[in-house]
């Protein structure tokens, strides 16, 4: 467990209910505090209009829909987030290329590290 992740809250926005059930395990055993998740855009923009979260998560293909008006609602909120996708990482837009992409399939410590570097908003 990493002490910069202890205590924080977490949004996790994915689709794939076994990938979310392993994050899940995985930002439980990072100690983070808690975690919301939801699968399609108007809940989760319902989360973030409702909610304070450190940091998230965005799977950016949600279904076969695009997240990104989950990323504009976290962006607005000033909350720090990063996207995950299992697809090439050349049809990210304009406007979003300069985000922390996680390329699934990643591991535990790869997710730990995204995580610290959104938190701390460290540079690419």
């Amino acid at each position: 467990m990493d002490k910069l992740l202890a205590g924080r809250r977490v949004l996790v926005i994915e689709d794939e209910m076994l990938i979310l059930m392993m994050i899940e395990d995985m930002l439980a055993d990072l100690g983070c505090e808690s975690v919301a998740v939801a699968s399609k855009v108007g809940p989760a923009i319902s989360l973030i209009e409702g909610q304070e979260f450190d940091t998230a998560m965005l799977d950016m293909n949600l279904n076969g829909i695009e997240s990104y008006p989950v990323a504009d609602a976290l962006t607005a909120r000033e909350v720090p987030y990063f996207f995950s996708t299992g697809n090439s990482l050349t049809n990210v837009k304009d406007g979003y290329r300069d985000q922390d992409v996680l390329k699934k399939p990643f591991t535990f410590e790869q997710l730990s590290n995204m995580l610290l570097r959104s938190l701390l908003r460290l540079p690419s």
